[in-house]
């Protein structure tokens, strides 16, 4: 069943709670399983059998499970073999699976590991000491039709939308929902919906179903292979598709974003940024295989690597500034406390306005480093998971997307894309989309107040935008777009969980004018969504070809499409 979203907050610690009081005494290490969990897995998972799942299944009654076994749970279908194939969650199987998930079940969606041998072993105590039936996700049920504005059916090429600040609808409106997608196999011969005009074709498939994609100077394009720890690159004679795929570099640790430095024809390192950690490879223009290996520029991002895990980077437009975003480990802080460890005005001067402490120390943030990696200070806060990361060309500003947070309703709050103003706030956790405070933490931080800054452009929320590209036609592109694409943004939204009739799953085109977005977006590419339970393909990353073609990467089904207008 589903709970109300203040009672699931309310059942989840008062689970916690009681396991904790439960086993402290005879069982520490319970006790510090427990932290573990609230550290590195509360933000998806649940451990109340009482509770819906959220975006990963339950955890309660997980250590006897066989693997993909709560009824109706929409898993990997990684996983699902998995289960099919008799894996089931003993101790000593979690402690494989947790050491490194990717090897274990390759194309899961588990996004990190836990490599320390001895938090592996306290959270595993945990999740042990959690025994009973597992907890049941019911499909969600049948929206109201009011309640499908926005939804996947409420989707087609060239429809557009502008939500205002004043549209906002009420925490608790709805109740929260667990509803991740079930991926499905493509539809033989199923294309995407693509705007009049547009055609789409496969342009490569991959196996690993990467997750980023960027566009080096002789028009190879790399591929971020997260889940297997890679860095591939994708050439093409024609255009038309990839002819030549290579593995660039591996051994990385879940890596994301990329940038090649410095900037023009003839960059030095492609920088990558993994799960806690930034290196670059030595690079030259045309290079198909790493030249060297990889250097660490910088060691560690946060003393936490839980929650969110999608680091991008980009450079500053004079090339000397590296600026990295760094997701929130949970959802809205909830278990931080209500102060910091030191002064707030002392841990605001090192911080930045409005950040937040104990897990999230340096979460949800935008930082900024010299190229080296040195010099390292606070960009921008309050941007609970800022994501696609990009510099606007014509005007050097600073702009990403964001994932805002869950559990408050189908309708609330908004993602956004945003210009990132230096030293600026963006609300996360204390307050959302301006001014609105958010009701969990309701009275913490009321000196916040008119100091956050309102986004750009609102998304419809739990949308879960990704990456993001300014469309500029290369210089003698064979497929460039309309003269009215220039300078415009192509946002991939990866779909939502928290929703009860999903959203996203799509690409949406952002209206720019003179540089600044107008507020308005379009739906540019969708058609991946079966039914409201049913999935086949989440656009994760998108990219301008060569020829003008724009690519958007599909992390579900491992395919990477290409674009281009009718001829």
């Amino acid at each position: 069943m589903q709970a109300n979203t203040l009672t699931l907050h309310a059942l989840m610690l008062a689970s916690l709670a009681t396991v904790s009081v439960a086993h402290a005494a005879s069982a520490p290490q319970v006790t510090a399983g427990r932290t573990i969990f609230q550290n590195n897995c509360a933000s998806c998972h649940t451990v109340d059998a009482k509770l819906s799942p959220l975006a990963g299944p339950g955890m309660f009654g997980v250590v006897g499970r066989k693997a993909a076994g709560i009824p109706g749970f929409g898993y990997s279908g990684a996983l699902a073999k998995a289960g099919a194939a008799g894996l089931v969650w003993t101790r000593e199987e979690l402690d494989v699976f947790l050491l490194d998930p990717a090897k274990r079940v390759p194309g899961t969606t588990m996004p990190v590991g836990v490599p320390d041998q001895k938090m592996r072993t306290a959270l595993i105590d945990y999740l042990a000491s959690l025994q009973g039936p597992a907890t049941a996700a019911a499909p969600a049920a049948a929206a109201r039709p009011a309640d499908r504005a926005g939804s996947w059916d409420d989707t087609q090429p060239g429809k557009v939308f502008h939500i205002k600040p004043g549209d906002l609808a009420k925490p608790f409106a709805t109740e929260s929902a667990g509803n991740s997608p079930r991926v499905q196999a493509r539809p033989n011969g199923t294309l995407p919906i693509v705007m009049p005009g547009f055609e789409v074709s496969v342009f490569a498939q991959d196996a690993d179903k990467p997750r980023v994609a960027l566009r080096a100077p002789n028009g190879d394009v790399f591929l971020a292979a997260t889940g297997a720890g890679e860095v591939k690159v994708l050439r093409s004679k024609n255009g038309d598709k990839a002819d030549t795929a290579a593995v660039f570099a591996s051994g990385l640790s879940r890596p994301y974003g990329m940038a090649f430095w410095p900037s023009g024809a003839n960059p030095q390192y492609l920088y990558v940024a993994g799960v806690n950690s930034v290196v670059r490879i030595p690079y030259r223009n045309g290079d198909l295989k790493a030249r060297g290996q990889a250097e660490v520029v910088i060691p560690e991002l946060s003393e936490t690597s839980g929650g969110h895990t999608t680091r991008t980077l980009v450079f500053s437009k004079d090339d000397k500034t590296m600026l990295l975003s760094i997701g929130s480990a949970t959802n809205v802080a909830s278990d931080i406390g209500p102060k910091p460890p030191l002064p707030l005005a002392e841990w605001e001067k090192k911080h930045g306005v409005g950040s937040a402490w104990g897990v999230e120390t340096d979460r949800a943030t935008v930082m900024a480093f010299d190229p080296d990696g040195k010099n390292r200070r606070t960009y921008a806060t309050g941007l609970r998971n800022c994501v696609g990361l990009l510099v606007y060309p014509a005007t050097g500003d600073v702009m990403c997307n964001v994932n805002e947070r869950d559990a408050l309703g189908d309708n609330l709050p908004p993602d956004y894309l945003t210009r990132v103003k230096q030293g600026g706030f963006y609300g996360w956790p204390w307050y959302y989309i301006g001014d609105n405070e958010d009701p969990r933490l309701k009275g913490i931080r009321p000196d916040l107040k008119g100091k956050t800054i309102t986004p750009d452009v609102l998304l419809q929320a739990h949308s879960a935008p990704l990456g993001m590209v300014v469309y500029h036609a290369p210089k003698g592109a064979k497929h460039a777009f309309p003269k009215e694409y220039e300078g415009e943004v192509f946002v991939a939204l990866h779909g939502s969980w928290n929703r009860g009739v999903r959203t996203g799953y799509k690409v949406a085109r952002v209206f720019m004018k003179d540089g600044v977005p107008t507020g308005q977006y379009q739906d540019f590419m969708s058609g991946m969504v079966i039914s409201d339970r049913d999935v086949w393909g989440r656009p994760a990353a998108v990219e301008v070809a060569a020829d003008g073609a724009l690519l958007v990467v599909d992390d579900a089904g491992g395919t990477v499409w290409r674009i281009v207008p009718k001829r």
